[in-house]
């Protein structure tokens, strides 16, 4: 059985890939002909000829589009004041908790005493849910709040004041940045110069969210061209930094087109077809009552094109660079053989990747997915109601996009490594086949 499944394998191969002859057969015949390198040399011209036909449009059409979404400075909304009248954020130390007084609630008693900057120890309360929180040693965030002293003793002279201390957050600033100069540092170890170029990727493109994506948004542009502008700049930008600049990037770069302008469409139908407001989201409305000019939907739309950006270019170079290296294992393998290995392992990243992104989103929903799956409604109303449907429209439009991309990626690759590397312009001929251990067991 072993036997007839390695003839098998050795058969399908005999059929998939053409034959290519050997260096000595043709190395002395053409190799000093009249134009035989210059071969090479004009059909990876015509790739990159190709490429910038297809690319330069699209540079075109994103500038045009940042000109014309481009957020007025002076239309934007005003920043809201988080300090109210008569409040003031410091940090302090936490000395002693005292969880006995967790249910005496906001007329009680202190429930934890802390050391400001000065060295002064002051009491400090606490909300019942955070008071099993906190440990001595801990940094806080307090709010000091001068109050009227005739709030907590009505004989007390009315226009006496008296400072209260109240918990806020935990301050996370030193732990977070330990672990992001740690996550920088492990890239650039490992990945080098590749991984340098990749943080200031990240960054170029966090830039543009801040700088550009975010103003036009709280100023009520167009959901779908903010999106499609944005995510374009990015994938330029972090691909490019990333990767290099190169006839294999490139490709890449088309197929995460593809999927992003199917993404951007798809979540633009979706969000009507579903009927989905973005009121769900718990600061919905705290955001329209301080930016009215904001289209929540356009908001929603908008994140789920941001949402799949990172997963849709990790599948396209992934499956550039796995065409890539297919043709440079055997550089005689035509076009159709190089497309259907490349799908064998495009459809292991479908699945792996789709299962990612659900779990992801489970994830960081889980207070959420524990709350619903208390409540007595079946299971079909609870994943069409408010805030569960959008994360699951949210999923399924990003993958929808990731899976369109990747045949799309894997055909473009076959076509663009056969005109950039053909098999003549390799002059040690066509490397050992993969198979041929297989066809050669099976002939024994």
């Amino acid at each position: 059985m072993v036997d007839d499944e390695h003839a098998r394998v050795a058969g399908t191969t005999a059929r998939d890939e053409e034959p290519t002859p050997a260096p000595h057969e043709h190395g002395h015949g053409h190799g000093h002909g009249h134009g035989g390198p210059a071969l090479p040399a004009a059909s990876a011209r015509r790739a990159r000829v190709l490429l910038v036909a297809v690319l330069a449009p699209v540079v075109l059409l994103t500038g045009l589009g940042a000109w014309w979404l481009w957020p007025d400075p002076d239309a934007r909304p005003p920043q809201f004041a988080t300090d109210g009248p008569g409040v003031t954020y410091v940090r302090a130390d936490v000395v002693d908790v005292h969880p006995e007084r967790a249910d005496l609630g906001s007329t009680g008693a202190d429930q934890a005493t802390v050391r400001l900057a000065d060295g002064e120890e002051v009491g400090m309360h606490v909300p019942p849910e955070y008071v099993p929180e906190l440990a001595v040693g801990d940094t806080v965030r307090v709010a000091r709040i001068e109050v009227a002293a005739v709030a907590f003793d009505p004989a007390a002279d009315p226009t006496a004041t008296t400072t209260q201390h109240v918990f806020v957050d935990f301050v996370r600033g030193p732990p977070m940045a330990l672990l992001a100069a740690a996550f920088a540092l492990l890239v650039v170890l490992v990945a080098r110069w590749r991984g340098l170029a990749a943080l200031v990727g990240m960054g170029v493109g966090l830039a543009v969210v801040a700088g550009f994506a975010l103003p036009a948004l709280l100023q009520g542009r167009p959901a779908v061209p903010v999106a499609l502008v944005t995510s374009v700049a990015i994938m330029f930008a972090v691909l490019y930094l990333a990767h290099g600049v190169s006839v294999r990037t490139s490709t890449a770069l088309v197929g995460t087109l593809v999927g992003l302008v199917a993404t951007a469409g798809i979540a633009a139908w979706a969000g009507g077809a579903a009927h989905l407001t973005g009121l769900s989201g718990e600061y919905a409305l705290d955001l329209m009552s301080v930016a009215p000019e904001v289209r929540l939907r356009a908001v929603l739309v908008c994140g789920m094109v941001l949402a799949g950006l990172g997963v849709l270019n990790d599948v396209t170079i992934t499956q550039a660079s796995a065409v890539w290296e297919l043709h440079a294992a055997r550089p005689g393998r035509p076009w159709h053989a190089l497309f259907s290995q490349g799908m064998r392992i495009g459809r292991d990243h479908i699945a792996s990747t789709v299962y990612t992104i659900v779990f992801a989103y489970v994830g960081a929903a889980l207070p959420l997915v524990l709350l619903v799956s208390l409540s007595d409604r079946d299971l079909l109303g609870l994943l069409t109601s408010g805030e569960i449907a959008e994360e699951v429209v949210r999923t399924l439009v990003g993958s929808i996009g990731l899976v369109l991309a990747i045949p799309v990626t894997t055909a473009l690759a076959a076509t663009f490594v056969r005109l950039s590397a053909p098999a003549s312009a390799d002059p040690g001929g066509p490397g050992p086949e993969v198979t041929e251990p297989v066809a050669a067991s099976a002939g024994r």
